[in-house]
């Protein structure tokens, strides 16, 4: 494996692949009249495409388009307000991924929450939230469930261990997002014109291959797994274009050395023991029928939103338009904010928070290029 990664970051390698790709690019264009145009759909995709230089080096040849693949970036206003209002109870632990605290709500962050003293957590791993709650039995511990089908299995295994050990004081705030349902969303909202779909590495451990034929088989469009290594990245760029030009809708795995054509069918089967789909609210989309998780009724004693109500205003408006940047339809650079009134130090929304998010990738690594 390490000797896989460093042929992926080979320069020599890097720099063959990146003339092979241009060339395909102006082929296509030869061919089309215009530029191919591709989507990532992970938060990291977007953060290695930028941080590596391959989506600089393709400015002119290829369009890459980010998605609605950070999870912190596609979770609604409404969700975090109530995630800070859950915060303010008496009693409470909260417990969060990092990028979760510094996310605006209308009001305030979590991380303001904690300053004002409650008891708010990062942890790294989503299982010391299970520890949390058996040293602290007089308070109710809640884990912030957000993500895709990456995270989701650990959130199942917190809902068995706590169900195991009888945790009486121990819930989950469930927020997570279903990949599918997006895809099918942004190709059916035909919002953004798009030649392929660079799928995501993470995601596609848990889904597996065949998870994604309905791209090709339903709307004609094709769709590459890729690892997050420049050569990796550009390998998929270069097949999605070969794909385009000849108009032959496929599914093909570039990251076969991580991904499995069934996936992993024991998450999976963890997924499918606690959860259920659900209607989800995403930031700048609206709600989308059966796009997200939510415990089975069986585990409401785990479900934070079934414990505690939570009362919320209308969430705060603001000219951020991170809505248009998660659906492709504007670059972080045309929203009037970045890098004035919106920067990392003082983020106005999550996509200029979250390490995945596509204004913080923009702002660290491709500012110079506009």
């Amino acid at each position: 494996m390490l000797e896989i990664l460093k042929q992926s970051s080979n320069p020599d390698i890097c720099r063959a692949l990146l003339s092979a790709v241009k060339d395909k690019a102006e082929e296509f264009h030869l061919a089309m009249g215009r530029k191919p145009a591709f989507m990532e759909v992970c938060g990291s995709h977007t953060m290695a495409l930028a941080k590596t230089g391959v989506k600089q080096s393709l400015l002119g040849y290829v369009n890459l388009i980010s998605g609605p693949g950070c999870p912190v970036c596609v979770t609604d206003q409404h969700s975090i307000d109530a995630m800070i209002a859950l915060a303010e109870g008496d009693n409470r632990i909260i417990c969060t991924f990092g990028d979760m605290v510094r996310v605006p709500g209308s009001n305030k962050t979590l991380l303001q929450s904690k300053t004002e003293g409650k008891d708010v957590r990062v942890l790294y791993s989503p299982m010391d939230a299970i520890t949390i709650a058996q040293e602290n039995t007089d308070k109710q511990v809640i884990f912030l469930g957000i993500g895709f089908e990456t995270t989701i299995p650990i959130l199942a295994l917190l809902v068995g261990q706590a169900d195991k050990l009888k945790l009486p004081n121990f819930s989950l705030w469930m927020t997570t997002k279903l990949v599918e349902p997006i895809l099918r969303s942004l190709l059916e909202a035909g919002e953004v014109n798009l030649d392929g779909f660079l799928l995501p590495g993470h995601v596609s451990i848990v889904l597996g291959e065949d998870s994604y034929h309905y791209l090709a088989k339903e709307y004609d469009v094709s769709g590459v797994i890729s690892g997050f290594e420049p050569a990796e990245l550009l390998s998929g760029i270069y097949r999605l274009i070969d794909l385009a030009l000849k108009n032959e809708p496929k599914i093909i795995n570039d990251h076969r050395s991580i991904v499995s054509k069934e996936g992993n069918q024991i998450a999976k089967q963890w997924m499918d023991t606690y959860f259920t789909v659900c209607d989800e609210s995403w930031r700048g989309i609206g709600i989308i029928p059966n796009s997200g998780l939510d415990l089975k009724p069986e585990f409401d004693r785990f479900n934070a939103k079934k414990r505690f109500e939570i009362k919320l205003g209308s969430p705060r408006k603001t000219k951020c338009r991170c809505g248009e940047v998660i659906r492709g339809i504007i670059s972080p650079n045309e929203c009037p904010l970045f890098a004035k009134a919106c920067r990392p130090m003082n983020p106005v929304g999550p996509c200029m928070v979250s390490q995945e998010g596509s204004c913080s990738a923009y702002y660290h690594y491709m500012r110079e290029s506009f």
